[in-house]
C-alpha cells in the first residue's frame, strides 16, 4: 500500500475513534445529570439548565464551574444544608416557581462570595431565618409567597439586599393583625414594628407570670401564719382545760421542747 494511503487511512482511523470517544464522553455525561437537565454555554458564562424536569430535590451532579443555575419550575420542597457547597462559581441561581417551604441555616454556604442573583419567588415560605442568607451579597426575589407578617420575616427583609421592584410583591398571608392581611410587607413595616411590638408582649408575658408567682408565694405564706396560729389557739385552749399542776408539767414540756 502506497505511503499516501497509509497515512490517509490513518488519519481517518484517528479522526473516527476521536469521534467515538467525544460520542461515548457525551453519553457519559448525559447519563450522569438528572432527566431534562442540560449543560450549556450563554454569553461567555457556563449555565445547567433543570427546569421544569420534575425535580422534588437539588441535584447532586451539577458541574461544579457552573456560573448559572436553572432550577425554576420544580417540585423541590426544602433547601438543606450545603446544598450548593460544590459551586463556588455560582452567580445565579433561579429557585422560583418550585415547592420550597422550608430553608436550612446554610443552604447557601460557599455562594457568599460570587453570587449575585438569588430567585426564591413562587414559593411556599411562609418564615425564614435571616441566618440562612447569611454573609450572602446576591440580590434577591423574594415576592410571592404565602409570608407570615412577623418579627422575623422583619429581621430577614433588613439582613438581604432584595431585587428592584420585587418587595410589593412579599404580601402579608397571615399575620398576628388581620388588617394586615393583604397588604405589601414594606407599607405595613412602614407603621408598625413589629419586633417591638413581639418585645412588648414578651415583657408583658414576663410579669403576668412573675406576679403570678408572686401571688402564690404570698398565699402559701398567709396560710403558712393562719395554720400556726390556728394551732397555737386549739393548744392553748388544750392547756387551759387542763387542770393546774398537769398545764404546769405540759408548760415545761412545751418550753423544755422548745429550747
Amino acid at each position: 500500500m502506497p505511503a499516501a494511503e497509509q497515512v490517509l487511512l490513518h488519519s481517518v482511523t484517528m479522526r473516527l475513534l476521536l469521534q467515538s470517544l467525544l460520542l461515548v464522553s457525551c453519553l457519559h455525561l448525559a447519563a450522569t445529570f438528572p432527566k431534562g437537565c442540560y449543560p450549556s454555554e450563554e454569553e461567555g458564562l457556563k449555565t445547567f439548565r433543570c427546569s421544569n424536569a420534575q425535580l422534588t430535590e437539588v441535584p447532586r451532579d451539577i458541574p461544579n464551574d457552573t456560573n448559572k443555575l436553572y432550577l425554576d419550575s420544580n417540585r423541590i420542597p426544602f433547601l438543606p444544608r450545603d446544598a450548593f457547597r460544590d459551586l463556588p462559581l455560582l452567580l445565579e441561581l433561579d429557585l422560583s416557581h418550585n415547592s420550597i417551604a422550608s430553608v436550612e441555616s446554610g443552604a447557601f454556604r460557599g455562594l457568599a462570595e460570587h453570587l449575585h442573583s438569588l430567585d426564591l419567588s413562587s414559593n411556599r415560605l411562609v418564615s425564614i431565618s435571616k441566618d440562612a442568607f447569611s454573609n450572602l451579597k446576591a440580590k434577591v426575589n423574594l415576592s410571592n409567597n404565602p409570608w407570615l407578617c412577623d418579627c422575623r420575616l422583619q429581621e430577614l427583609i433588613r439582613a438581604v439586599d432584595l431585587v428592584v421592584g420585587s418587595s410589593s410583591g412579599i404580601v402579608c398571608h397571615s399575620s398576628a393583625q388581620e388588617e394586615h392581611v393583604g397588604k405589601a410587607f414594606l407599607q405595613v413595616m412602614a407603621d408598625t414594628d413589629f419586633c417591638n411590638v413581639y418585645k412588648k408582649t414578651t415583657d408583658i408575658a414576663m410579669l403576668v407570670t412573675m406576679f403570678g408567682w408572686f401571688a402564690m408565694v404570698i398565699s402559701y405564706l398567709v396560710y403558712y401564719v393562719r395554720q400556726n396560729q390556728e394551732d397555737a389557739r386549739r393548744h392553748l385552749e388544750y392547756l387551759k382545760s387542763l387542770p393546774s399542776k398537769q398545764r404546769r408539767s405540759e408548760e415545761s414540756s412545751t418550753i423544755s421542747t422548745v429550747v
